[in-house]
């Protein structure tokens, strides 16, 4: 892993024992716990706020929609009939 930026971070001295002990634990450096725990929140977090959530009748609802016969407006039929004669030429 190649440093190119630094965080500081000030803890109390129960926070740093703690996170002391599990760095023990897991075989790693504080810094090393420290930085995959955050990524792993921030991964979490991240994936929960980026992720659209729907309940099953809002999901059947959006799905009847989507499915639904789809009659195009005035302005794409004239796109399509356009394109069509381009086609032809």
């Amino acid at each position: 892993m190649t440093t190119t930026a630094r965080f500081d971070l000030k803890l109390d001295t129960d926070d740093k024992d703690l996170l002391s002990r599990a760095a023990s634990l897991m075989g790693t450096t504080m810094a090393g716990f420290v930085r995959s725990a955050a990524k792993e929140k921030a991964h979490t977090l991240l994936e929960q706020q980026t992720r659209v959530t729907l309940s099953r009748q809002d999901f059947t609802e959006f799905q009847n929609a989507i499915a639904g016969a789809f009659t195009p407006n005035e302005a794409l039929q004239n796109a399509l009939k356009r394109t069509a004669k381009v086609k032809r030429a």
